[in-house]
């Protein structure tokens, strides 16, 4: 019994996925503020991603714009020019005319002031006629009663104005005076506010103003209705959500949208409709707008700034427009001038006109263009979560690492796209973060189980192996189990050989302790740097090494790293001659022999024991060329085939053409001097070399000795130059017989 409650609570990956994904569901539930702001955020991408969409074509803008900056003067203008706007657009056949703009103050015109302060010192002295005169002139000056009088004859105007929502600003208000500004906007009060029986809507739920900023009360009275235009950006700063409720004092107003909406439909009814949490929705003639229990709806912005059409004010006035421009339109009147600074940010843009919000939000409700978002969406989003979760838990287990990132990176770009395309053809707002969430924090769970339980696997047989087998044939083993079967692969790599030129005599020289001592620190010494260039240590055979580069793991450098490896061989060992001069101990000296070519890598053996190395001629060939120092005296003796890879990167002279032991082809010969930054070093002694070398070849032997002599005169003491000298000798008394091909035999290994 205990032991199968024990398997039961194991944990594995179900459970780690069930653990997961009710995590997330948890989050989904509470949606803490900061994934509910990423969320809002793919909401911004769906929608710029979505491209621009064109309005129904009722609603135009009438721009304060540059243009009209630049023709009527700096903003604000006289209250006459707005006067004649108002009158233009009606004669244009506007059937509703909106203003984004409060006309809170007074216009103070110079002619009014003047005519104020000439009456001003008349009064008591001037003829009752005059002052009659006076009192008309003022009069006929006073713009803010001209616009009044404009806007109460077009009878299509609805006025903007906006609300304080904190007291500190209204600190200075009487609460007779903050009641008076209410009054002044009573019409855009909702007259019908229709609440459930026996339910009290939450109060907590509403907007709450303190009092509103009205235009004046003479141009207030004479507009048919007005609306409020505040805007409340989220914390990111973009205004992503329409207010369509704010509750002041016991009333509920409406938005400039809907003024502007209640005139375009011949004031059919707005309608409120209260419920125990808030907002239960809003309706105007027939149509029915979702919003949140605050009354907010969200923005479906068709595209970035000048969607809408713009139409500046002093093309209007100018008459420079089609007459039908405006007929039947809604006309919206505001500032677009970047100066004038009402830009808002939105998902489009951080330069927006606010104008433009007002825009969408009416064209929105035209259109019934709504963001889809009501409970069934919510049980998508939940249902979603728990099945992105499980699959991704359920699958990832059954295939290997690689095709488990490419299944999960499959099933993300699916729900992504999925979700993407039924925002753009249905307006649906599916959940984006949490699903995305679910499916990335299932496959890292999962994904880390794996890596633990497995490196716990590893680490066995790491401990069962390690003094078997070197640490790299043991990962590429762990990585592929199937290479620990008998046989090999062909693939071309690079291998050395190197060697101690008279270990025999040395050994004869030192007791056991002092020769194992000595071949240790040497064995080490040299063992390092082939690990440091990532090499393969194939074996030790004795006092030499061989080891291999390109394998087991796949290395396109593996040439240069076993030519780095031969040079710091010989550094390294300058450094231990010196120390074991110091010492008393005999000089060492190496010969190194590298080659490249195909070879057969892998494990080599019986059943019951193997070993992991390479095999094949150029192996052997390698081998040879370890032994060939011996003849020329030189350190480090490469083939053509690696010269080839390396000789933009290091320095070498061409020793020679040999004939290897059991090899019929001739094989070019090279001694690896150093690398390229170096070749000042060499240049001039290895030129005469190989001209030497060439007249060498072409049997030329008095020519040749004589540029060999050369390289003596600058460096002393070269070997390759006194083996020349010594065979052009030998050569001049014994000429070869048939026809001289310049390629050395070896006869030994």
């Amino acid at each position: 019994m205990k032991g199968k409650l024990g398997k039961f609570l194991a944990v594995s990956p179900l459970t780690i996925t069930i653990a997961v994904t009710f995590l997330v569901v948890v989050l989904f539930f509470f949606n803490p503020p900061f994934l509910h702001f990423m969320e809002l955020k793919t909401m911004d991408l769906r929608m710029v991603s979505r491209g621009k969409v064109q309005p129904v074509g009722a609603v135009v803008i009438a721009a304060v714009d540059e243009k009209s900056l630049g023709e009527l003067g700096r903003w604000p203008w006289p209250r006459t020019t707005m006067a004649r706007l108002v009158e233009k657009l009606k004669k244009d056949g506007a059937k509703a005319v909106g203003f984004d703009i409060v006309f809170a103050e007074p216009d103070e015109n110079s002619s009014l002031r003047a005519l104020g302060a000439l009456e001003k010192e008349l009064k008591g002295a001037a003829s009752p006629a005059v002052m009659k005169i006076l009192e008309r002139k003022r009069s006929g000056a006073d713009t803010d009663k001209a616009l009044a009088k404009a806007i109460e004859k077009v009878e299509n105007v609805s006025l903007g104005y906006f609300f304080h929502l904190s007291q500190k600003d209204v600190a200075h208000l009487t609460e007779e005076a903050a009641e008076e500004r209410l009054d002044v906007i009573g019409n855009s009060r909702y007259q019908m506010v229709e609440v459930r029986a026996g339910v009290k809507p939450d109060e907590y739920a509403f907007i709450h103003a303190f009092t509103a900023e009205p235009n004046l009360p003479a141009v207030s009275e004479a507009g048919q209705n007005s609306g409020y235009f505040n805007a409340f950006p989220d914390a990111d700063g973009v205004i992503r959500w329409s207010p369509l409720v704010i509750k002041a004092g016991e009333s509920f107003y409406n938005p400039l949208s809907l003024a502007l909406l209640q005139q375009y439909f011949d004031w059919e009814p707005l309608v409120l409709r209260l419920a125990d949490f808030g907002v239960e929705g809003i309706q105007i003639g027939d149509i029915r707008i979702p919003t949140d229990e605050a009354g907010r709806v969200m923005i479906n912005y068709l595209g970035p700034g000048k969607t809408f059409p713009h139409y500046s004010i002093s093309d209007i006035l100018s008459g420079r427009l089609d007459p039908d421009t405006f007929k039947d339109k809604i006309v919206i009147v505001g500032a677009t001038a970047i100066g004038i600074y009402d830009l808002r940010v939105t998902p489009f843009s951080s330069v927006y006109p606010g104008v433009e919000i007002h825009a969408t939000v009416i064209d929105n409700i035209l259109k019934r263009n709504f963001l889809q978002r009501t409970a069934w969406t919510s049980l998508l989003d939940f249902l979603s979560i728990l099945g992105l979760g499980f699959l991704i838990g359920l699958v990832l287990p059954r295939f290997s690492a690689v095709r488990g990132l490419l299944f999960s990176a499959l099933i993300l770009a699916g729900f992504v796209a999925v979700n993407t395309l039924l925002f753009t053809r249905m307006n649906l707002w599916l959940n984006m973060v949490y699903p995305v969430i679910v499916i990335l924090a299932v496959y890292v769970a999962v994904t880390v189980y794996r890596y633990i339980t497995e490196e716990r696997e590893k680490q066995k047989i790491r401990g069962a192996f390690q003094y078997y087998l070197t640490a790299s044939v043991i990962n590429e083993m762990l990585k592929d189990p199937t290479k620990l079967k008998l046989g090999g692969d062909k693939r071309n790599l690079t291998v050395l050989f190197s060697d101690i030129r008279g270990f025999t005599t040395i050994s004869e020289k030192l007791s056991p302790e002092e020769l194992v001592h000595l071949l240790n620190e040497y064995l080490t010494a040299m063992t390092d740097l082939v690990f440091k260039y990532d090499g393969l240590l194939d074996k030790y055979m004795g006092d030499a090494i061989m080891a291999v580069w390109g394998a087991p793991l796949d290395q396109p450098d593996h040439a240069e790293r076993a030519c780095r490896t031969a040079l710091e061989m010989l550094e390294e060992l300058r450094k231990l001659q010196n120390k074991w001069e110091s010492e008393g101990r005999p000089r060492m000296d190496i010969g190194v022999g590298i080659n490249t070519g195909d070879m057969v890598v892998g494990n080599m053996g019986s059943q019951m024991r193997f070993d992991y190395t390479v095999m094949g001629d150029s192996v052997n060939l390698g081998s040879r060329l370890e032994g060939i120092n011996k003849e020329y005296g030189t350190s480090v003796v490469i083939s053509e085939f690696t010269h080839e890879i390396i000789k933009d990167r290091f320095f070498c002279r061409e020793l020679d053409s040999v004939r290897v032991k059991g090899k019929k082809l001739p094989v070019r010969i090279y001694e690896l001097l150093g690398e390229q930054r170096d070749a000042d070093r060499f240049a001039r002694w290895c030129g005469i070399f190989e001209q030497g070398l060439a007249r060498y070849k072409e049997g030329r032997w008095d020519e040749a000795i004589a540029l060999f002599r050369q390289v003596l005169n600058i460096k002393h003491g070269d070997p390759p130059s006194e083996l020349y000298i010594s065979r052009c000798e030998s050569l001049k008394e014994h000429p070869p017989e048939g026809e001289w091909d310049g390629v050395f035999t070896m006869t030994r290994k």
